[in-house]
């Protein structure tokens, strides 16, 4: 399927339907391309807040969308990007294939409008007998005064966040643990990173005792695979290491989860997809960063031999772990990727999962529950790209108080608190493997699937993180 391409073009070298970003003090400006009675009746339905208006022509016709100035730069920003993805059901409508933006407001939001009209775009029609039927028809949107590179820069983000898309809208059946660590290397070759991927015996060698238990049951061996992108001109002298939780199907194990809750559990790797598009994004760009990248991968299903609530493993720091639920699966395996990168002697850890049903219950798909130990600074810019993105971060606490609650009577951790402050226990088991690096831990579990599209943000796989990482990325090493 063709995705759509942004493209910068000199102002007044339109081609195909013309679409003007005005306000209310700016619609004299579209008097060279309105006719008066036009004019007029946009003036009137303006004072009756509507936004949006179409004035069809035989050649290119006209679309005026009326943005709205916000308390903030990124609230407007945001406003912008939903003005975009509202545009679609008037372009879908009349068939139109290709847009030029041209911007008449003060301040100048071209870009957010055109990443919401992009990001709104995306499809997933693989599984389609026939998707050309269902294929939208847009696939261009030219930007009038824009600088290349800005527009070149989005064009490599959205590519991004549509194959972290893709990722986690693939079946299980076609993306298992062994599949999806051959996509990261194909996104590697593509992009310009390295890989290296570590199978069953590599993980049972390393004494992964997290990875090896959960994959227990599976017919597909696990996977670890190992990221980098190391430009020479890379700022920073340790790396900053990501980690992606990649459970590729969580059916819970013999904690089983209840039926209506299975159906998306394809989408318990989106961490892992995350992490694999804001490499993609980071060397497509050329960040002048050192990047390295974990994903465990594998499912947890049931099958012979599989590990049961009981058990006590030992991870691969050592610690011994009883399992009292084995829904509680992803902290296991994550657990043995933080403790791995240790020996990177890394400048930060942020790890992506979709781990705790409690997050979704304490905000919703509205934003990522974070914590860690990393210092206000990181925290702050990290939430500062949280709102840029519109991808919102709440911080909770990680209180020692909290360590009481994973204490085991058989073992050196549980891997499950009390049902109260769930998110928080989950952060704290985290904690127990990383030894003095800094770590922010982002549970996404809310908005890394919706049930129900939330404007740009499409039904099913959002690719929430990669933006926001990659916002984050640049921000701290360019």
């Amino acid at each position: 399927m063709k995705r759509v391409q942004l493209t910068a073009i000199p102002y007044g070298a339109s081609s195909g339907t013309l679409i003007f970003l005005s306000d209310k003090a700016s619609l004299d400006q579209l008097s060279t391309v309105l006719s008066t009675d036009e004019m007029a009746f946009l003036r009137q339905a303006a004072e009756q807040d509507t936004h949006t208006f179409f004035f069809p022509r035989s050649d290119a016709s006209v679309l005026v969308r009326l943005l709205k100035k916000e308390h903030t730069s990124a609230a407007t920003a945001e406003s912008a990007r939903i003005a975009g993805n509202a545009i679609l059901r008037e372009l879908r409508q009349y068939k139109i294939s290709s847009v030029t933006l041209r911007n008449t407001c003060e301040d100048d939001y071209s870009l957010a409008f055109a990443e919401g009209l992009a990001l709104g775009s995306y499809q997933f029609l693989k599984y389609f007998t026939q998707p050309a039927k269902k294929e939208k028809v847009l696939n261009d949107i030219q930007i009038e005064s824009a600088l290349e590179a800005n527009v070149a820069e989005l064009n490599a983000l959205l590519e991004a966040v549509f194959l972290a898309r893709d990722l986690v809208n693939e079946p299980y059946s076609f993306l298992d643990a062994p599949r999806l660590a051959e996509m990261a290397a194909e996104t590697a070759q593509k992009f310009g990173f390295d890989i290296e991927i570590l199978g069953k015996e590599k993980i049972e060698a390393l004494k992964m005792g997290g990875i090896l238990a959960v994959s227990k049951g599976s017919v597909a061996p696990p996977q670890f695979c190992i990221l980098e992108y190391k430009p020479e001109t890379a700022k920073n002298a340790q790396p900053v290491v990501l980690i992606g939780k990649g459970v590729v199907y969580d059916t819970g194990g013999l904690s089983l989860k209840p039926s209506e809750a299975m159906d998306y559990m394809k989408c318990d790797m989106a961490g892992a997809a995350a992490v694999i598009g804001a490499f993609a994004a980071v060397a497509a760009n050329r960040l002048p960063l050192h990047l390295v990248g974990l994903l465990p991968l594998t499912d947890n299903v049931i099958g012979s031999g599989v590990f049961a609530p009981g058990d006590v493993i030992r991870m691969h720091s050592g610690t011994t772990v009883e399992v009292l639920n084995t829904d509680a699966e992803g902290r296991l395996i994550l657990a043995d990727a933080l403790h791995y990168a240790k020996k990177y002697t890394p400048e930060l850890v942020l790890d992506l999962a979709t781990l705790t049903g409690a997050a979704v219950r304490a905000l919703g798909t509205q934003a990522i529950c974070y914590m860690g130990t990393a210092p206000k600074t990181i925290k702050t810019s990290l939430e500062d790209s949280g709102w840029e993105t519109y991808e919102r971060l709440v911080e909770f606490p990680l209180w020692k108080e909290f360590d009481e609650e994973l204490k085991s009577n058989i073992a050196d951790l549980k891997n499950l608190g009390t049902p109260n402050a769930a998110i928080i226990t989950a952060g704290k088991f985290l904690e127990h493997f990383t030894g003095e690096y800094p770590l922010s831990h982002l549970d996404i579990a809310g908005p890394a699937y919706l049930r129900t599209a939330n404007g740009y943000r499409t039904k099913e796989g959002t690719g929430v993180g990669v933006r926001l990482l990659y916002n984050f990325l640049k921000k701290q090493y360019v």
